[in-house]
């Protein structure tokens, strides 16, 4: 009698043991139903000596780059939120950032949301470039992967480990302020409705300067994450490039990057995460000369408007039952201008255009393109939240458009997604002319504008 109820009680020990294994490892199940939240941060700087997008490291500087997110536990399969801060991430790149963190998370890619900040003394991310140029016997330069597979690799932990860590959330907050003197348009019109300048994000001529601000939005927008009185995370969106000079040889976060630092200082207890909005056609030109000083002057304008977001935020209370994620996967099309053939020619023939301005990452496009790849455009819904997911180097017009879509609505938007479609602008802007809609910059069809909105549209319309 004895024998048999020990054996009962260790086969009950044993099942209760697999059970709370199970929930350490799994939070999704041990509380279904319950919304909760986890944090991860990383450090995302390049070593010395190796290559970013333009430069090779010379030196480190006090304030690194960060891989940072969340990931959200309890309605349905995990959603994880990522922003690094590096200049792109495309191809299989992108794949497999969303893969890793999904494996780390118990959750599918497609929930997985993975967006750069755009920075440009930062590295770039491409593995089908890589392959590409290995095959055919060429160095790598940029899209060297060894480092970007090791951030990979810590960013795999980091978000697994923070499971163990994730807490409650009762409320969200959302705010909004505007943002004085950092956004401008880069692209100048003239009277025949055709690009006759460029304002670069660092613009040392002040006639260009003193051009009108042109089409920006200049709204941040914060989502916060809490539970009861306590801020556990703070998401921060703002459209522009965010460059104030670069090329220094020392990878480093740029104004963006200080502005979250600053923010974060202010808000200990939450992890601040800036993601790039919509900035494609926009810079800091007007504001900006160029002068170093100036970075931190755009710093403290965009810390500013994100602290008056983060005062104006109104909290509401929250269930996993009103959050869910969306998804529309779309063909995007690709430039005219691409021809296999053509491409495949000027690597053959070791083409200096081709190696030094990404002809491997645009052949990688094309190839994916061709054999029926699919963007993910995702939205995050929470409550009355819409959170939208693009790729690429996003015109501002298409923010616009999706919060005109649903003025009834919060409407924040994410892009810089799968980088490889380079600049994405609207059918109008390729008849203009200018630098983002040329051969050199952007990997897309005009008809791409229908594509998107179409998908923006549904996303949207698709919940109450």
């Amino acid at each position: 009698m004895f024998t048999s109820l020990l054996i009962a009680l260790c086969v009950l020990f044993t099942a209760n043991s697999k059970l709370s294994a199970a929930d350490a490892t799994n939070p999704l199940q041990a509380q279904a139903g319950a919304l909760r939240i986890a944090t991860f941060d990383i450090d995302a700087t390049p070593p010395i000596g190796s290559m970013m997008a333009y430069d090779p490291v010379t030196n480190r500087w006090d304030l690194g780059l960060r891989a940072r997110g969340i990931v959200l536990l309890g309605a349905a399969e995990p959603i994880v939120l990522c922003a690094v801060d590096w200049i792109g991430i495309a191809n299989e790149g992108h794949d497999e950032f969303r893969r890793t963190l999904a494996r780390a998370t118990g959750t599918s890619p497609r929930r997985v949301a993975v967006h750069c900040i755009h920075q440009h003394d930062a590295p770039d991310c491409d593995f089908s470039a890589e392959r590409i140029l290995k095959d055919a016997g060429l160095d790598p330069r940029q899209f060297d992967s060894h480092f970007q597979r090791q951030v990979l690799s810590n960013l795999q932990s980091a978000a697994r480990e923070s499971l163990s860590r994730a807490q409650p959330v009762t409320h969200i907050g959302l705010g909004e302020a505007r943002v004085e003197k950092v956004a401008s348009n880069r692209r100048i019109l003239g009277p025949d409705g055709k690009v006759r300048a460029v304002r670069w994000t660092a613009m040392p001529d002040p006639k260009i300067r003193a051009e009108p601000e042109g089409t920006i939005d200049p709204i941040v927008s914060l989502v916060s994450f809490w539970n009861a009185e306590r801020p556990v995370a703070v998401l921060s969106y703002y459209a522009t490039h965010p460059q104030s000079y670069y090329r220094t040889g020392i990878p480093n976060p740029d104004f963006p990057g200080l502005a979250r630092f600053f923010r974060q200082l202010a808000v200990p207890s939450a992890l601040h995460v800036h993601f790039n909005g919509a900035g494609g056609n926009l810079g800091a030109g007007k504001y900006n000369d160029g002068s170093p000083e100036n970075r931190v002057v755009l710093a403290e304008r965009l810390a500013d408007g994100m602290r008056r977001a983060w005062e104006n935020s109104q909290r509401h209370e929250i269930t996993a039952s009103v959050v869910n994620w969306t998804v529309e996967a779309v063909p995007l099309p690709p430039a005219k201008h691409l021809l296999i053939d053509k491409l495949e020619a000027q690597l053959k023939g070791r083409d200096g255009v081709f190696l030094t301005q990404g002809g491997a990452s645009k052949l990688a496009w094309l190839r994916r393109c061709q054999a029926g790849h699919r963007i993910d455009v995702a939205c995050l819904g929470l409550g009355r939240a819409r959170i939208l997911h693009l790729p690429g180097e996003l015109f501002v017009e298409y923010q616009l458009a999706a919060k005109a879509e649903r003025p009834d609505l919060f409407v924040a938007m994410a892009a810089y997604g799968d980088y490889a479609p380079a600049y994405i602008g609207t059918a109008i802007a390729y008849e203009q002319g200018g630098y983002e809609t040329g051969p050199s910059a952007s990997n897309v069809a005009p008809v791409v504008e229908g594509v998107l909105l179409t998908a923006i549209r549904q996303l949207l319309q698709g919940h109450p």
